[in-house]
């Protein structure tokens, strides 16, 4: 294990896109190919960043730019709809180096919140704004804003219709009465049925600072202006170079109640954990007392990784700037020496 006080940095990505109840028998092999081509795409879009020289902070924004952009993910285009047949999205970006960071909730036409976020962030003397005057201010910035169709998919769209022909609430994408209904109907193969949760990266760069970033299209009818724990600075992401990066998915008013980022890096700064030990006793022992689902992606000063969930499956990959990008899906897929 490196000494984080004396060996270099391990300048390194991680990237989540979600977790829930994922069963082999859900993916076709193209389907499955599609996801891992996702996930390893924003994976190099952040890991050339890091072999640029550039910093933790631009990489994590690579990435899930390029998350955000993939319909097969619940971010950005192929965010899923509210109640009321709309889009609002929220995003977060926290620098561990300035202690600096940025959010947007509620917004429904800025292509790429995350870059919304970090306006907030740099542009701003705040850390949140929230829907129509988060979309107005990143106009005002030069963001790419677009038309709220632009993010819908049929997917999502029959996601939607399948959670109100069940007469239920808000749902997770894993847990729809999408899902089970695509399950029978389609054999597993249907598109509805692959596309899970919020999306997140957590990156170390060669200067030895960490940078987190989340964003979501948040859950499945939900009412109109939740807001879960993605854009939330402690709960959904956080960045302390002293500590960790951390990038959260799953049940998001779980993760708010338990903190779940911030409680990982308190475990590390005042109980002496390791970044493993922290992150596992949030998943394992904090969430399940309280019902939580999901899972986390860290990275620590020393470049050590955790990707922790209590799941069946988690969307996630990893990729240091010498070496290999591992992607991997179910919990029992093998990701690579951490």
């Amino acid at each position: 294990m490196a000494d984080a006080d004396h060996d270099p940095p391990r300048p390194a990505i991680v990237i989540h896109g979600g977790a829930g109840t994922l069963t082999r028998a859900m993916f076709t092999p193209e389907r499955a190919r599609a996801y891992h081509e996702g996930l390893r795409a924003a994976l190099h879009a952040g890991t050339r960043v890091l072999i640029d020289g550039g910093s933790a902070l631009d990489a994590v924004t690579a990435a899930v730019v390029a998350l955000e952009d993939d319909p097969l993910f619940n971010a950005g285009r192929g965010a899923v709809f509210t109640a009321d047949g709309r889009h609002e999205l929220d995003a977060a970006i926290m620098d561990g180096a300035s202690g600096r960071a940025g959010a947007v909730a509620g917004v429904t036409r800025v292509r790429h919140p995350v870059l919304a976020a970090r306006t907030v962030m740099t542009r701003t003397d705040h850390v949140m704004i929230i829907g129509d005057a988060a979309d107005r201010l990143a106009q005002a910035h030069g963001l790419e804003c677009v038309d709220p169709s632009w993010f819908s998919t049929p997917a999502r769209r029959e996601q939607l219709e399948a959670a109100r022909r069940a007469g239920g609430g808000a749902t997770l994408d894993h847990d729809g009465p999408a899902a089970g209904e695509n399950r029978r109907n389609h054999g597993g193969d249907s598109a509805g049925d692959n596309k899970f949760g919020t999306v997140g990266a957590v990156a170390l760069d060669a200067a030895g600072h960490l940078a987190a970033a989340t964003s979501t299209g948040g859950m499945t009818n939900k009412l109109p202006g939740r807001v879960g724990d993605s854009p939330l600075i402690g709960a959904g992401c956080y960045a302390d170079d002293a500590t960790l990066a951390a990038s959260a998915t799953g049940h998001g008013e779980r993760f708010i109640e338990a903190v779940a980022c911030h409680r990982a890096a308190a475990a590390i700064e005042f109980k002496g954990q390791s970044l493993a030990e922290a992150t596992a006793e949030v998943i394992f022992r904090r969430l399940p007392l309280d019902r939580g689902r999901g899972g986390l992606i860290a990275i620590d000063r020393a470049g050590h990784i955790a990707m922790p969930f209590n799941t069946e499956g988690m969307y996630r990959g990893w990729q240091r700037v010498d070496g290999t990008a591992w992607t991997a899906i179910f919990d029992d897929d093998l990701c690579g020496e951490l």
